[in-house]
């Protein structure tokens, strides 16, 4: 059962009420994301406005009324504006006139069902009035909502031909909302799951991770390589990794680890540093996002030996990703703070041992010792200097 509108939060922010008023309440509607969360009783961050106004008409007006405003994409019509309580893209009502898979040619609109034509799923087609917060639903939205469908606009094929990146798109919003399977969509993301590599590499890897950070996108992940379209963006994943996908969700839910999605990533490759960093290159991961992918394939049997040496040695999170793909217990680190080695170069310097490759030598020897003792205090730790000063040779001042 859909929530009332009125009941969401989000719509009675000031910032809305402000920008309703500059706009006038006849001119805009709030659109999308928002609207469909609310009706869910699912919390909102982002609230997106579409405008019968031209993009300048907007800025003049938000202008008067003291609103702030930065033309993020206002080729495409889009205007943000900036409020207290967080910024709301307005954008004018548009139509396709050209389409390539990747990017569409647009001329503005002044008909709100044109305008919602456009858009991909009927999920993400629903209006809502900013005084009433009456919907408004052209393509049976509501309907979808209710039976838990993520359906597509019109034809699927052609809201696919349009752009490309719906097919993953309508992956994670079937993941995330869908109760039942739509035939149709099904079989059009399989047919044309050849034109993913059409698209940019960005593109690809900010819809599979944002995927695999859903609660449960295992079921997903494994019909997408069933039916022929995880292979056209992630060939390495083959069915033990799809397996060991489904083995790390669980691990995460058991111990109460939150999920990460390049931690997820990882599972769906083979164990191998080399594949690691081809994939990270080929998706265009970031520089912190390709160190734990490869991390995480450097993972060995021996890993689950002693998680704390482990977290000591390649920080806590990496650890916890190892741990949890090899089937490990990573409970123990979940509070554990990584401990600062107590003995210094100065403090060895200061026992009369030249400062040099002796002082290096003699660190690398304790702190094995003492991450192998399991981290004990200071005072052991200056035993131990004692022992090793005592039975090795150096040289003195």
């Amino acid at each position: 059962m859909l929530r009332d509108l009125a009941e969401a939060d989000w719509p009675h922010r000031a910032g809305l009420k402000a920008l309703t008023a500059a706009l006038g309440a006849e001119n805009i509607r709030w659109v999308g994301g928002a609207v469909r969360d609310g009706l869910l009783g699912v919390p909102v961050n982002d609230v997106d406005c579409a405008t019968l106004l031209m993009p300048a008409e907007v800025i003049a007006r938000c202008g008067k009324a003291g609103i702030r405003t930065v033309p993020t994409g206002i080729e495409h019509g889009t205007v943000t504006a900036i409020l207290k309580d967080g910024p709301v893209e307005v954008t004018t009502l548009r139509r396709d006139v050209a389409t390539d898979g990747r990017r569409a040619t647009i001329a503005f609109a002044s008909d709100w069902p044109e305008d919602a034509a456009r858009r991909d799923f009927t999920i993400n087609a629903l209006y809502a009035h900013p005084e009433t917060l009456e919907i408004a639903d052209w393509f049976g939205g509501l309907d979808d909502l209710r039976a838990g469908r993520v359906r597509f606009i019109g034809d699927a094929r052609q809201r696919i031909a349009e752009d490309h990146l719906r097919i993953l798109r309508y992956y994670r919003f079937q993941t995330r909302f869908g109760a039942a399977l739509d035939d149709v969509a099904e079989d059009a993301c399989a047919e044309l799951a050849h034109t993913l590599k059409g698209l940019s590499r960005e593109r690809i890897a900010a819809e599979l991770l944002a995927l695999l950070a859903l609660p449960d996108p295992h079921p997903t992940i494994a019909r997408m390589r069933a039916r022929g379209v995880l292979g056209v963006i992630l060939p390495e994943a083959c069915a033990p990794q799809v397996a060991l996908l489904e083995q790390l969700i669980a691990a995460e839910r058991t111990q109460g680890i939150a999920s990460d999605p390049v931690r997820r990533l990882a599972a769906l490759l083979p164990p191998s540093p080399d594949v690691a960093e081809t994939v990270a290159a080929r998706l265009r991961l970031s520089k912190v996002q390709r160190g734990r992918l490869v991390s995480a394939a450097e993972r060995s049997a021996e890993d689950t030996a002693d998680p704390h040496s482990l977290a000591y040695r390649l920080t806590t999170p990496l650890a916890i990703d190892r741990l949890l793909l090899l089937g490990g217990d990573a409970r123990r680190l979940a509070d554990w703070t990584v401990p600062v080695f107590p003995l210094k170069g100065g403090a060895i310097v200061a026992r009369g041992v030249t400062a040099g490759p002796d002082v290096a030598r003699l660190l690398q020897t304790i702190e094995a010792r003492w991450v192998a003792e399991g981290f004990p205090d200071a005072d052991r730790v200056n035993q131990m200097l004692a022992e090793e000063l005592g039975t090795s040779a150096f040289r003195f001042d």
